[in-house]
């Protein structure tokens, strides 16, 4: 059996009583506490979570604007030094290779955001379509990721810095922030549908940063927490995770990711025809939020009917921790998305009652 990848927070864990599984080749904490009570303190206090094991590659050279444009589906020109952009890389057919963020921290230097699990299939297709003066660099080893989300994120984290949080934007960032002595890329991004910051650092100086900011947020009540709460938050606040809502098999557009599609964009990008052609005609499955009527919880895989006909599958399902309701995405075919339409999830052998309702499921306060 293959050994599994730790990041360099592991050696703390224990210490906070974290519980770890095997995530996609990681071994990760799933909770610390429980999954509920890490939930309810990002959406009303705030929570800490160790995300190092997402993969950082930097993209540098003056045809780097030039290169994004071609693998990117967003508009990457429109990116301006200190702002952050959420984008896809598509296949030829429209499937998705990832979803990733993308840092513009000067013309010919761009840092990309991607998923755990596709690091090096991502690197490995920014290699395979580079050209010009553009070179990529895996920095995922060097680079330790901390997100701190919730309500309270930035009266915590403003207790360690001289730096003004308040003056970042949603989506902006601020490069060699001083936090009690540990140089960070700090960015208000997020994957909790809070408020929070995304905090990039040297591998070596991660331990320390993490005791600074539950030390700084201990009066506020900040938690640890694990991959269970984040996937619960990120479920409620409708963001895709890879694998699920998103795949080399399900298009940005059928997952409802239309807004980071820029067809228009004069850059010809790949997958770029058969996407026009899915905006221009519409597509023959759509992702939707279902409620279960009947008592069940839909998972994830679960088959989705309407009547007797079979109609798409669940992508992700749970009991709403915040709505206390037991709903889920389902890629569903388009004609039966729409709001109040019934449907039925099979379940252990057995067809349960649902409807068709609104998205996101969970969407904070201004």
């Amino acid at each position: 059996m293959a050994q599994l990848k730790r990041t360099p927070l592991f050696s703390v864990y224990a210490e906070y009583g974290a519980k770890t599984i095997d995530f996609g080749g990681w071994e990760l904490p799933v909770q610390f506490s429980s999954i509920k009570e890490e939930h309810e303190a990002v959406r009303t206090r705030a929570g800490l979570f160790d995300v190092s094991h997402m993969g950082e590659i930097e993209v540098k050279g003056k045809d780097s604007l030039a290169f994004l444009q071609k693998v990117m589906t967003n508009d990457v020109a429109k990116l301006t030094d200190g702002r952050a952009q959420y984008s896809l890389m598509c296949y030829e057919n429209g499937g998705t290779v990832d979803d990733l963020l993308i840092y513009k921290k000067a013309d010919d230097h761009y840092l990309l955001v991607v998923n755990a699990a596709n690091t090096d299939k991502d690197f490995d297709w920014l290699k395979e379509h580079l050209f010009g003066d553009a070179e990529v660099t895996n920095m995922s080893e060097q680079i330790a990721q901390l997100a701190l989300q919730g309500p309270l994120a930035e009266k915590v984290l403003q207790k360690l810095t001289e730096t003004d949080l308040s003056e970042m934007k949603f989506f902006g960032f601020k490069d060699d922030v001083d936090l009690q002595g540990v140089k960070a890329l700090v960015s208000r991004t997020g994957y909790t549908g809070e408020d929070g910051f995304e905090i990039y650092c040297h591998s070596e100086d991660a331990v320390t940063l993490w005791h600074a900011i539950l030390e700084a947020g201990k009066e506020d009540g900040v938690l640890p927490c694990g991959l269970g709460a984040r996937d619960t938050l990120r479920f409620e606040a409708v963001l895709p995770l890879y694998g699920q809502e998103i795949s080399k098999d399900i298009t940005p557009l059928e997952a409802g990711l239309g807004f980071a599609v820029k067809t228009n964009k004069e850059a010809d990008f790949i997958g770029k025809e058969m996407l026009k052609k899915q905006k221009e005609e519409g597509t023959l499955r759509k992702l939707a939020g279902i409620e279960m009527i009947d008592k069940g919880i839909p998972r994830h895989g679960y088959r989705v009917f309407a009547g007797e006909e079979e109609i798409g599958f669940v992508t992700t399902g749970t009991q709403s921790p915040t709505l206390k309701k037991n709903i889920g995405l389902a890629l569903i075919k388009t004609h039966f998305a729409s709001l109040d339409t019934e449907v039925y999830v099979e379940i252990r052998g057995k067809r349960l009652k649902a409807k068709v309702i609104a998205t996101p499921f969970y969407k904070r306060a201004k």
